[in-house]
């Protein structure tokens, strides 16, 4: 398998979208300001993060399946479609009388609130509770897992308890006098490790037991399991039919060898899915800038720019000169800019919003890209050659090219 290019080979990626971008960027007033209807992404970024050891760790979880009863699948609430990686659950499935599934989505509380107001001029964006609303109906009608939970960063959530009472269910109904073994699967820097933690202190009343950290790839092989819930034998008021309790064994993030559509690489850069570099920072903070102004420009307009803008350029250069991102000399650094912009999001602190719009359109979307083959890098270059090669043929012959889709 490839490796991805380096951020050095990506950073001559040019910004042409602040470049073609309508509407107002350093003159006129917010009232007349239009922003982008879409993201021209550039189909040159790099778009993929499938390293060796998430290869390796796939054989590794495909070997333990045998012993498992119960997969935790975890998913970025922020892009509870793009979070999903359809590889996972081909190399992991099985029947549901033979292993039981439950989808955790992680980070509910940097989604937006649920009863928000909108101005009518902003951009409609989907609340916190229509999102949920449509992934559980959509999981309950699909029948894909025994339950489906949203869990904020809170150090114990009240969906914890949720959580260890539907993994201790499943248990309960496989009633083995050795206990319960599950397996936590998801994409890079989901919250894997964070929520293996605290089912464990919620369970358990321990301190954590896996490493977690900011960027992806911090658990780059299958651990040693853990014991989230105690078994019969401990004497604890509501263990009953454990067996020996319930262990759960953390594993690496596992990336989809090719993201066919670009702006999917943006969503997954953006979120910290991908390590920080591999798209250059000016181009995430770019495709950032066009989703604060769908939702309010006031987002960073009363802070940073006198202006809204949809040049990237304008809105760094603001947040530089008030955040004191400077080079030797004084001249402003916009790539520290850049990169400040995106630990904000991250944190909540710029804006808390979705990537993905969860509508039937886009989730029917999402069920025909999983049910697709997945391609691997070599593959993916011979398609987008041949679809350049289409598209520059029907160009000569005076014929608009046909629109690729896509999961939004």
């Amino acid at each position: 398998m490839s490796t991805p290019a380096t951020a050095a080979s990506a950073g001559a990626v040019i910004i042409a979208t602040a470049r073609t971008a309508t509407g107002l960027t350093v003159g006129g007033s917010a009232s007349s300001f239009a922003p982008r209807v879409a993201f021209d992404a550039s189909p040159s970024i790099t778009r993929s993060y499938f390293l060796g050891h998430h290869q390796a760790a796939l054989s590794r979880m495909r070997q333990r399946l045998s012993n498992c009863g119960l997969i935790i699948e975890v998913r970025d609430f922020r892009i509870p479609l793009t979070s999903w990686n359809p590889m996972l659950e081909r190399n992991l499935a099985a029947t549901p009388e033979q292993r039981a599934r439950i989808i955790v989505y992680t980070k509910r509380d940097l989604g937006p609130s649920g009863g928000e107001t909108r101005r009518k001029d902003q951009y409609p964006r989907q609340s916190s509770a229509e999102v949920i609303r449509a992934l559980r109906n959509f999981h309950k009608e699909g029948r894909h897992a025994r339950a489906v939970l949203f869990l904020g960063q809170d150090e114990f959530d009240k969906n914890d308890g949720k959580l260890i009472d539907a993994i201790k269910s499943v248990a309960r109904e496989i009633d083995s006098l050795t206990g319960l073994s599950a397996m936590v699967v998801g994409m890079p820097n989901a919250g894997k490790s964070t929520l293996l933690n605290r089912m464990r202190a919620r369970g358990m009343g321990l301190p954590k037991a896996a490493r977690t950290g900011a960027s992806p790839g911090v658990t780059r092989k299958l651990g040693t399991p853990v014991r989230i819930a105690p078994g019969e034998s401990h004497g604890v008021n509501g263990c009953e039919g454990l067996g020996e309790g319930v262990f759960v064994l953390d594993t690496p993030g596992v990336f989809i060898p090719y993201v066919s559509v670009a702006e999917d690489m943006l969503k997954l850069a953006l979120v910290g899915c991908v390590k920080d570099g591999l798209v250059p920072a000016v181009t995430v903070a770019d495709y950032l800038l066009y989703h604060l102004n769908q939702v309010d420009h006031r987002l960073y307009t009363d802070r940073f720019c006198p202006r809204p803008t949809n040049d990237v350029h304008v809105f760094l250069r603001g947040i530089a000169q008030r955040t004191g991102k400077l080079l030797k000399g004084g001249e402003l650094s916009l790539e520290s800019a850049a990169e400040w912009a995106i630990q904000q999001w991250r944190h909540g602190n710029l804006g808390r919003f979705l990537l993905d719009e969860v509508t039937p359109e886009t989730l029917g979307q999402s069920v025909e890209a999983a049910n697709s083959p997945t391609l691997s890098m070599n593959q993916a270059r011979k398609k987008d050659k041949a679809e350049r090669k289409l598209k520059t043929q029907l160009k000569r012959m005076g014929i608009a090219p046909p629109a690729t889709g896509g999961v939004v």
